[in-house]
């Protein structure tokens, strides 16, 4: 079915679709289908559920109302706090797992969160010659850096033990420090929130996996996630940067952190670790992981640092510095972090 700029005009497409122009989407496509992850729906909202706003392209989050239409793209989910959802195998019914814009159908949930708004997928968009339109078509290109500035990355515990918020703090006390930084956030499900909050504190530029033409990173082998970290990075290097900082998704036994903070890349490309986590408890036992996997440890930080008194108990159970939002905001952030003179020297 032909589609016109005047019926997609005042369409929503979400966060996840950005990098693909409405000019380039001709075509409805619909039948017997099976979609892939990263594939373009044009789909109707059925029922309002945990989700009743799309996040648009621009960050803004526009409400949904039964009866809208909006561009999505499939894509696989996994939310420990919210869903577990999967790219199902025909155009069905299903579910908007992520308020990015991400379509699948749902398995399970937190039992505190409400089902997943309801969709009707209309049909997968389509270019000029009916070919379905998908994330890795836009994709920035593969690239390698020659040489890597400084590396830090944040880990956790799970989801909302306070990564993003170490991650955009450290980038505030980088930056604060005069430092260009470049902010990248390597695995997860696509969604603009973490990559606006790190543009906010200092971050340019930001990138993610969706950006690498990744609807999620949720199911893909490890080589795939080594590529899209590379990748990121390498575009990060060629801006200017002169430290990265990394955000990976999720918590240490998630299959796919465990696989990219394992490899070969990680290894050499990351020279400090910030652990976040949201209790001493989980403090101490993610600095054991840490430590087992020979990873750079530098500092704990994370939701706990907003108690002090759960702040003392992490003190005490770990033997690193546990940093709260002061330090990590510091213009004096590499000194505490030991990292003054590896910066010095890579830049000299």
């Amino acid at each position: 079915m032909p589609l016109t700029g005047a019926n997609l005009q005042h369409i929503k497409a979400a966060y996840s679709v950005r990098r693909v122009p409405k000019s380039a989407m001709h075509t409805l496509l619909m039948g017997d289908l099976c979609p892939r992850s990263g594939d373009l729906v044009l789909a109707e909202i059925v029922r309002l559920g945990h989700h009743r706003r799309i996040e648009l392209g621009n960050g803004r989050r526009a409400h949904l109302y039964p009866g809208d239409r909006v561009i999505l793209c499939y894509g696989n989910r996994y939310a420990p706090d919210q869903f577990e959802a999967y790219v199902p195998e025909h155009l069905e019914p299903c579910q908007m797992v992520a308020a990015g814009g991400i379509a699948a159908r749902q398995h399970s949930k937190h039992s505190a969160v409400k089902d997943a708004t309801e969709i009707l997928p209309l049909g997968l968009l389509g270019d000029d010659r009916g070919r379905p339109l998908n994330l890795a078509d836009w994709a920035i290109p593969a690239k390698k850096a020659d040489t890597c500035p400084l590396t830090l990355a944040v880990l956790g515990t799970a989801m909302n033990a306070g990564k993003t918020t170490t991650a955009a703090h450290l980038i505030r006390g980088l930056s604060r420090a005069g430092l260009k930084v470049g902010a990248a956030k390597i695995t997860g499900t696509g969604a603009g929130g973490d990559v606006w909050l790190m543009q906010d504190h200092g971050a340019d530029p930001v990138l993610d996996f969706t950006d690498a033409g990744f609807a999620s990173t949720f199911r893909l082998p490890p080589e795939t996630l080594e590529r899209i970290a590379a990748t990121l990075c390498g575009h990060l290097v060629e801006a200017g940067v002169e430290v990265l900082v990394l955000e990976i998704a999720d918590g240490l036994l998630q299959g796919e952190t465990a696989a990219l903070v394992t490899s070969t890349w990680f290894r050499q490309q990351v020279d400090g670790v910030l652990f976040a986590a949201a209790d001493a408890l989980g403090a101490k036992a993610g600095v054991e992981m840490v430590r087992q996997q020979k990873l750079p440890l530098v500092a704990v930080s994370g939701a706990l640092t907003a108690s002090p008194l759960a702040s003392a108990e992490a003190t005490l159970a770990v033997s690193c510095p546990v940093l709260d939002k002061d330090a990590l905001t510091s213009e004096t952030v590499l000194e505490i972090l030991g990292f003054a003179k590896t910066l010095r020297l890579r830049t000299a």
